[in-house]
């Protein structure tokens, strides 16, 4: 069985197969649409001042400039920054195994080591990017399957990306094996091990943790190099951790774990919308006619509740504002999460009218995949139930190209000059054949600030 800091630190551009290197392509894109419209939000706001206040640069370690914001800070402020900005939206890849996401803290961390390294000479070329991403997020997921599968608590996402951040840096920095251990070992134990679950009963700008994980895991790797301790982490090593482990290099979680949103709100309430979607386009429906809703799902479904939302927040960990939402707008997107459509009078009385069901099959079956089905109780007495639904932009439902483009493209609008737009859309989804120049030049226009 290959180790996880032998994998780190040896894998080569090569030993990456192209469904991995396809996926991590349209991740960085995704991602950039979702992070331009998190750098409005006060989530942003606030981490980036904090990045500035308190982590600012070092000239033993150089500087890296914040996401859509420019200000130089230390490596560990520009992840903070980058990572709260991209989680303020949740609209990015993830994981529904790990019931997380992992580039939300891998891509600002890599970008600000890049962006630091390239200020003390060493532009990165999109090769060695797409190796240090491929170990982050592969690290990352296998640290969370062996998180899950071993602690009794649902940790947020920065307690196991911390772990896959470590790696990848420590990789960057040219790390030995056992320093590497150790990073990881330091990124697990002092990442976040935050209750996903009172974020979701009580939707707070905590979000999902990865705005500590990332830095957690970037100030592991640095601590490693100078002789610091940590090792072993237990979600990467171990008897326990063996069964998330054996295959390393073989099989790819990045493959067959990796999901995208159309939606920028949590993935538990996809399933719901995607099903009234259906049934109201299917049905030539409007929103006038409908009395009532019947939303059947899993338990942390349930959980997530939201009918009178009061913030972004809470519009982000909800499920029946949402569904309301589809059902009288037709579409959910950045632009559905401005103040006003809080007090849209028609979507909080479909909100307020809908029904949440759990049921123990679809508890059960919602490991994996998340399941839910819908029932439309209309004012002439029909009643119209979808099948049951899975989200799109899961692996055997996937998005399209063209869908990809348009949310890009509607996350970016009025935020991003077209032109910039679309260098960055185009370079994103063609990184790894960047010299270092071409890498450079990308991170310049990810880190300028916004257009509008």
């Amino acid at each position: 069985m290959t180790s996880f800091s032998e994998f780190a630190g040896s894998l080569t551009y090569d030993a990456i197969p192209e469904d991995v290197r396809k996926i991590l392509r349209r991740s960085f894109a995704d991602i950039l649409g979702v992070a331009a419209v998190g750098a409005t939000t006060e989530i942003s706001s606030i981490a980036r001042k904090i990045a500035d206040r308190l982590w600012r640069s070092s000239p033993e370690i150089g500087a890296a400039r914040m996401i859509f914001d420019g200000r130089p800070v230390s490596p560990a402020g520009a992840a903070f920054a980058g990572a709260f900005t991209i989680d303020s939206i949740d609209g990015h890849d993830g994981t529904s195994p790990c019931k997380g996401h992992a580039g939300s803290a891998v891509f600002p961390a890599l970008l600000s080591i890049a962006d630091s390294l390239r200020a003390s000479g060493h532009a990165l070329s999109g090769q060695e990017f797409m190796v240090v991403l491929t170990i982050a997020y592969e690290i990352a997921y296998r640290a969370g399957l062996t998180l899950h599968g071993t602690a009794a608590d649902y940790h947020t996402s920065g307690a196991w990306t911390a772990v896959g951040v470590a790696a990848g840096v420590a990789r960057l920095l040219g790390l030995t094996e056992d320093q590497t251990r150790h990073a990881a070992g330091i990124a697990e134990y002092h990442g976040p091990r935050s209750q996903m679950m009172r974020c979701i009963d009580y939707p707070t700008m905590l979000r999902d943790g990865v705005g500590w994980g990332a830095p957690s895991g970037v100030m592991a790797a640095y601590m490693a190099e100078l002789g610091f301790t940590g090792a072993p982490a237990v979600t990467a090593e171990g008897n326990a951790a063996e069964p998330w482990w054996r295959d390393l290099g073989q099989a790819w979680r990045i493959v067959e774990d990796t999901h995208y949103k159309p939606y920028p709100v949590c993935r538990w309430a996809h399933p719901s919308i995607d099903a009234a979607h259906d049934l109201m386009r299917d049905n030539k429906l409007s929103s006038t006619d409908v009395e009532r809703v019947r939303i059947q799902t899993f338990h942390y479904a349930v959980r997530l509740a939201g009918y009178n939302p009061k913030t972004l927040d809470e519009v982000s960990y909800s499920i029946a504002f949402p569904v309301a939402t589809m059902i009288v707008r037709g579409r959910i997107g950045p632009q559905e999460l401005s103040p006003e459509v809080l007090e849209d009078e028609e979507i909080r009385r479909i909100s307020n009218a809908t029904e949440l069901v759990e049921t123990e099959h679809y508890t059960k079956i919602s490991v994996g995949k998340r399941w839910a089905d819908v029932t439309l109780y209309l004012k002439d007495g029909r009643e119209i139930m979808s099948e049951p639904r899975t989200p799109k932009g899961d692996a055997d439902n996937p998005m399209n190209e063209d869908e990809f483009h348009r949310k890009y493209a509607n996350f970016t609008d009025g935020l991003i000059a077209k032109p910039r737009a679309d260098e960055m859309e185009t370079m994103a989804l063609s990184f790894d054949r960047l010299d270092g120049a071409g890498l450079s030049r990308l991170i310049d226009l990810i880190v300028a600030p916004l257009d509008r």
